[in-house]
């Protein structure tokens, strides 16, 4: 039987990647397409819009019907939103979107007492490898006898509102938690002397339309480790988020993310 699906942020780039490849996934039907109801394509058909013509879902502020599962690729300020409505009819929510704030977070987190939600900062299967891989790789360098210096460079479309990317800081934070950095660092200029070994560098570049690439530098006196994932397109994206709404269907109540997708937990 096909996972009922919906999408809330249809009509932005990546929702439309994902109306497109989950109407052309016999695993699932799409039964919602959400946004604002301030948004410009209200009304159209969700498929015509993704490209892949018509599929009988129009673009709508609220699910028609029953849903298996949603999944959030919108902004930040409207997360709250699809979480109270997924709350008030005990659907799945994957949390795909980036750059949440305290509150958004907070509703996100009380959220997953009640409901399964699978919430990560990068959908992506290999981006969430490597995050696994810089995790063993701060536990075999943290007592190192030259030490470790660990700088991120992330670069992302020239359309991305937040930096450093959510990704860039999950990275920072798994590796803190392995070699006990305590303080980050958003770019340098002038003289700041030395570089302290309780750092971490971060590094945001913003060029054209690159969908995303992160380098994680372990810099040692005499020899450098570099773990680099890049995205060549959105669909690498798109396939992590719909790997965890099939991951989510039928879980318990609690908060998932794409390591508990990859069997990494």
């Amino acid at each position: 039987m096909s996972v009922r699906i919906a999408f809330h942020g249809a009509a932005g780039r990546m929702g439309q990647r994902l109306v497109a490849l989950a109407s052309a996934d016999k695993s699932f039907q799409v039964v919602g397409a959400l946004e604002s109801s301030q948004h410009p394509k209200q009304g159209q058909d969700a498929g015509a819009l993704a490209g892949v013509g018509a599929i009988g879902v129009p673009i709508s502020t609220s699910l028609a019907g029953p849903c298996d599962v949603v999944i959030d690729f919108s902004v930040p300020k409207a997360v709250p939103g699809i979480v109270a409505a997924c709350l008030a009819s005990g659907t799945p929510l994957v949390v795909a979107t980036t750059g949440l704030e305290a509150e958004e977070t907070a509703a996100v987190r009380e959220a997953a007492k009640k409901i399964a939600v699978l919430w990560s900062p990068s959908m992506s299967m290999a981006v969430n490898l490597a995050m696994d891989l810089c995790a063993k790789a701060g536990a075999a360098l943290k007592d190192h006898p030259t030490g470790a210096d660990v700088e991120i460079i992330e670069r992302h479309h020239r359309f991305k509102e937040d930096s450093p990317s959510g990704t860039a800081l999950k990275f920072g934070q798994i590796i803190a938690a392995e070699m006990g950095q305590e303080k980050a660092v958003h770019g340098r200029e002038g003289r700041p002397g030395a570089r302290p070994h309780g750092e971490i560098g971060y590094h945001a570049v913003r060029t054209g339309d690159n969908p995303g690439e992160h380098t994680i530098v372990f810099g040692l006196l005499g020899e450098t480790l570099e773990i680099t994932v890049k995205a060549t397109n959105r669909d690498c994206y798109a396939q992590g988020a719909l790997a965890a709404a099939k991951f989510l269907v039928g879980k318990p109540a609690g908060l998932y993310s794409m390591k508990d997708v990859l069997g990494l937990s």
